[in-house]
């Protein structure tokens, strides 16, 4: 009987420590985000001219997001998912912190960038120079909605 307890309190530590490893291995959009932090933390004044001329703001509201969003990798998602959904950054924040742990999954679905769709896998290419985004996992080329490998009709 003993025995019995003792795997199974062994197989629960295993399971603890596995979890979260399994779950940051399948979070590539967390792992962008890991590295845009990471890379702002190199050099802040550098990134966020970056932001700048990506998304087409002046600095000083660059600067003005750091002050209502945790990381510079929400900061950048707050502009991409505004850019992509065509809402104002202030709404994509209003929304973050409405939802914030739920993901930006949640918060891109609450401004109805619907899952799946073109939109939703925008979100996931990198805006930033020398960024590539997140590696895409599966579908490919023409799998997009609306692409059937055709042309875009009959030239004259």
């Amino acid at each position: 009987m003993k025995r019995t307890v003792k795997m199974f309190f062994i197989l629960a530590l295993i399971g603890i420590f596995m979890v979260p490893a399994t779950a940051m291995a399948l979070d590539p959009l967390g792992d962008m985000l890991l590295s845009i932090d990471q890379r702002a933390k190199e050099d802040l004044i550098r990134f966020n001219k970056e932001l700048g001329s990506t998304f087409g703001i002046p600095v000083p509201d660059v600067e003005k997001l750091f002050e209502v969003l945790p990381t510079p990798g929400d900061v950048y998602m707050a502009l991409r998912v505004g850019e992509v959904a065509n809402v104002p950054v202030d709404r994509v924040v209003t929304e973050f912190k409405a939802h914030k742990g739920q993901g930006w999954g949640v918060i891109a679905k609450n401004l109805g960038i619907k899952p799946g769709s073109a939109e939703f896998h925008a979100l996931k290419k990198g805006r930033l120079p020398g960024h590539s985004g997140v590696k895409a996992t599966g579908g490919g080329p023409g799998k997009g909605k609306g692409s059937h490998g055709k042309g875009k009709g009959k030239k004259k």
